[in-house]
């Protein structure tokens, strides 16, 4: 007898094991097993009707109940022992089914033998086009119940709860570093590996992911698809255009940027040299209000600011914050040079100029060029 041949009367027991009946109330084919070891329950209530009392394992066609049942009364106990007898000749990944292999071969052979009616996309299985399909009718069955967010796929919906539980099952073996999802664990060994599976077919230029790939891409074609809602200007990259939201407002001479319009305003007065703001008393003018209030303080004596060490009173809030320092010792303006530090930013500029030679004052009576100011220079003398 042939071994792989499963015996006559194992096979007719098998069989006796099985009767079908058809219940009145639903018209429905039922499956039993001696004693409803097998049940065929809710047929048409959309669950998995089959199911067997070995492992519980459900099936929505009896066909497929029935080649399962093989794998617990046959040779081929696979399932449940974890043999997987089937191989791929190519990779050497195996299965516990032959049919499971046929499918893996697809991803070598490139064969893709379903197609979607509505665009033309090719699949290598069933159920990557029923998944494609919902693209197409924006249906999206599966729902969070934390907050609400839908999904075309469970196992979207799967990988979505871990924001929420704060679960990361994928770590680095590396760096320790952990993520939500398989993929994004996959596009991280990257990093450590410096592998670059991406190339540009303009240029050449390589890349650790797609998106990266695509955002370079525009540097060929010129595409900027990302908007500024507030002045317009547009960006190749989302994360440009996110930063310069930050900062919509850029003067056009200097290019510094601006989070509001009305500070752009008053920039471009440095690059104008307008003074709208004059002072009552003197007549000076300036380019800022706030300046031009600090300017006043002089005439009128105010000193709104006060040391809560010393007491001492200060016109600025800028020059309270200098003096404190000489109460903490605090010195952050440093020599490039010589190392020596400084507690305020105007001695270091003076002292930079012992090491240049630089002497930017000179005295109209004397000729006498000075590194210091002239007030300076005419109290030494």
């Amino acid at each position: 007898m042939d071994q792989d041949q499963e015996p006559l009367h194992k096979k007719e027991e098998t069989e006796k094991l099985w009767k079908e009946t058809r219940t009145p109330e639903s018209a429905a084919p039922a499956l039993e097993y001696k004693e409803a070891l097998v049940s065929h329950v809710g047929c048409n209530t959309g669950n998995k009707p089959f199911s067997f009392y070995k492992c519980s394992k459900r099936f929505y066609y009896k066909g497929f109940l029935q080649r399962h049942m093989r794998f617990h009364f046959g040779k081929m106990s696979s399932i449940h022992t974890g043999e997987k007898p089937f191989g791929c000749d190519v990779c050497g990944k195996r299965f516990t089914e032959q049919g499971s292999l046929k499918t893996h071969m697809r991803v070598h052979t490139g064969e893709k033998p379903f197609s979607c009616d509505v665009c033309g996309k090719r699949f290598s299985t069933q159920a990557h086009l029923k998944t494609h399909v919902t693209v197409h009718t924006g249906e999206k069955p599966f729902g969070c119940d934390v907050c609400g967010k839908q999904f075309t796929q469970q196992g979207s919906l799967k990988t979505h709860l871990r924001v929420h539980t704060g679960e990361k099952p994928f770590g680095c073996d590396v760096c320790g570093k952990r993520f939500t999802e398989q993929g994004s664990l996959k596009t991280h060994m990257r990093v450590h590996t410096g592998e670059k599976p991406f190339s540009c077919d303009v240029c050449g230029k390589r890349f650790s992911t797609q998106a990266h790939l695509k955002t370079h891409v525009t540097v060929h074609t010129g595409e900027k698809p990302f908007g500024c809602d507030v002045c317009g200007k547009r960006f190749t990259d989302q994360r440009n255009l996110k930063r310069h939201m930050r900062k919509p407002f850029s003067c056009d001479v200097c290019g510094k940027r601006f989070i509001r319009q009305g500070i752009l305003k008053k920039h471009i007065r440095v690059h104008t040299g307008e003074t709208p703001f004059g002072c009552d008393v003197c007549g000076k003018r300036f380019n800022e209000q706030g300046n031009l209030r600090r300017h006043t303080r002089g005439h009128t004596g105010e000193k709104p600011f006060s040391c809560d060490v010393c007491g001492k009173r200060f016109p600025e809030q800028g020059s309270l914050k200098n003096h404190m320092r000489v109460h903490t010792g605090e010195k952050p303006f440093s020599c490039d040079v010589c190392g020596k530090r400084f507690n305020v930013k105007r001695n270091l500029r003076r002292h930079i100029r012992g090491h240049t030679g630089e002497k930017p004052f000179s005295c109209d009576i004397t000729d006498v060029s000075c590194s210091l100011s002239l007030v300076f220079y005419l109290i030494k003398m």
